[in-house]
């Protein structure tokens, strides 16, 4: 998270820094007033902003910049060059924008930008009123992104709770070291000051596209003009006897996090059924609370299907030094009152487990609602459902993946994303959702980041060495680059996600030739 900022570079306001060595791509870094700032050459000319992403402040000045924007080394956040908006998740707020003179072949900066905002034009199109359901990652990046582009209508935003910093439910906050006040993504009279009219406590309980309105658990109506489905996905259930037993926990909500730490206080051990991430990083975090950890998974190498041999063995290896336990390429028979019994017969002792084996789409609504549903809710590339009012986003959107064939997919950034382009287009913008995938897991001091479609990958490209937190992998697939996975290599991961997104495969080639 967001911390000290060492300064670096020249003081950009007494001895600036030669123009000639401006780099298109690569920031020049300096600071202004106690600030890191960053400089960087565009088609307009030198642009000073900012040098900390305002997502968990990373360094901007080791990120890279193409089409006019910067983008932060560590989980891929955007910013506007020319006036500091954050024009990519997972970033909400700007960075300041600062004026700059040149003498004599040298720039310097000679305060922040004092002018005003640029007025937002008209929207294209004009909802009566948006209704969006599910105030996770994409309902919540949905309504600001409404605002932003100038809508001024009534903007509902209907969840189970406010919008907060999912990822970390599993990570610092789960491991003591992000505090409550972090975890809200705004803060409580943000959305009132938005007019964004946030409703908690209740849910939707049924659509009515036929008069455009929702109806709430409590009777209460909503009308829509346009309305976006981000019911977002629930834990998987695990079907065996006593997994209903109280000291048994799924991690989804806020409240799910805390009412696993509310029941840490006498537990000694527990045992973490799943060994995909969400279950890895709760084994991390409750690792750092010197709570002893047993990992239950039928795979033999965790993560292997999903970012390959390579990365598994290694991701194994290091929760083994930390002290997790493995119990692999078995199952859980049942769950009793202080044990686990696997499959095979060993009884694990457990005062405590935490199932985490995937989740589900939440599509009842739209199953109800006539929207076309399938593993997901089917929408085309501008994320529209079968209703031409009706657009969804996040874990429930099955959209057409690069080679067209329809994927869903369980990112946060993603998520976001697509709930930033779906209010475009319910704003009549018209634009295709085309961003590659990215996400981050965090396990102890190792970050790993991963940009595109891992989906039927056949074959794996390291370069690099993960036991020297220095790695590259490329995930090849019918002799396309499909996607790439790194540790510490964040420039590279910056570069693929831009090659990925442009679909240029001599630039990933170049970056995995070692």
């Amino acid at each position: 998270m967001a911390g000290e900022t060492k300064l670096s570079g020249p003081d950009l306001e007494k001895d600036g820094l030669p123009v000639g060595g401006l780099d298109v791509a690569i920031p020049s870094v300096g600071h202004y007033d106690g600030k890191p700032v960053i400089v960087v050459q565009t088609g307009d000319g030198p642009r000073a902003v900012g040098g900390r992403c305002t997502h968990y402040g990373g360094p901007l000045g080791d990120g890279f910049c193409v089409a006019g924007e910067i983008r932060c080394p560590w989980h891929h956040a955007a910013f506007d060059l020319a006036t500091g908006v954050a024009v990519g998740a997972p970033a909400l707020n700007s960075i300041p924008t600062y004026d700059i003179t040149v003498r004599e072949d040298r720039l310097f900066i000679t305060g922040p930008s004092e002018g005003g905002a640029t007025p937002t034009p008209l929207p294209p199109k004009v909802p009566e009123s948006v209704v969006i359901v599910g105030s996770g990652a994409a309902g919540a990046a949905a309504a600001e992104r409404l605002r932003t582009l100038g809508y001024g209508g009534p903007v509902t935003l209907v969840g189970d709770e406010p919008p907060i910093d999912r990822p970390n439910v599993s990570k610092d906050y789960l491991a003591g070291t992000a505090p409550e006040e972090w975890m809200p993504l705004r803060p409580p009279e943000f959305y009132a000051d938005a007019g964004i009219n946030l409703i908690t406590g209740k849910r939707v309980e049924s659509i009515d596209p036929d008069r455009n309105l929702v109806v709430m658990t409590d009777g209460e109506e909503a009308p829509y003009g346009s309305m976006l489905l981000a019911t977002g996905a629930e834990p998987r259930r695990l079907p065996v006897s006593g997994a209903d037993l109280s000291h048994v926990h799924y991690l989804r909500t806020l409240a799910d996090s805390r009412a696993i730490i509310a029941a840490l206080d006498d537990v000694e051990k527990v045992v973490v059924v799943g060994a995909g991430f969400i279950g890895l990083e709760v084994a991390a975090s409750l690792r750092h609370r010197d709570i002893h950890v047993t990992v239950v998974a039928p795979e033999h190498i965790p993560l292997a299907r999903l970012i390959g041999e390579t990365l598994g063995r290694f991701i194994v290896d290091l929760h083994r030094d930390q002290g997790v336990d493995f119990r692999l390429g078995v199952g859980v028979d049942r769950i009793g009152d202080d044990h686990v019994e696997l499959d095979d017969g060993t009884l694990l002792p457990a005062d405590l487990v935490v199932v985490g084996i995937g989740v589900v789409p939440r599509i009842e609504l739209a199953d109800a609602a006539g929207l076309s549903v399938d593993n997901g809710v089917i929408v085309d590339d501008r994320l529209r459902t079968s209703d031409p009012n009706i657009w969804a986003a996040g874990d429930i959107a099955r959209f057409p993946g690069p080679d067209g064939n329809p994927v869903r997919i369980e990112h946060w950034v993603l998520a976001e994303r697509q709930g930033q382009t779906a209010a475009r287009n319910m704003l009549g913008h018209d634009v295709a959702f085309t961003d590659p995938p990215f996400f981050w897991s965090q396990h102890y001091d190792v970050p790993i980041n991963v940009t595109g479609h891992l989906d039927g990958w056949d074959e794996e490209i390291v370069v690099g060495d993960p036991q020297r937190r220095d790695v590259l992998v490329g995930y090849r697939k019918a002799g396309r680059i499909t996607a790439v996975a790194s540790i510490y290599r964040d420039l590279d991961s910056l570069r693929a996600e831009h090659a990925l997104a442009n679909g240029d495969q001599r630039a990933l080639a170049s970056l995995l030739e070692g």
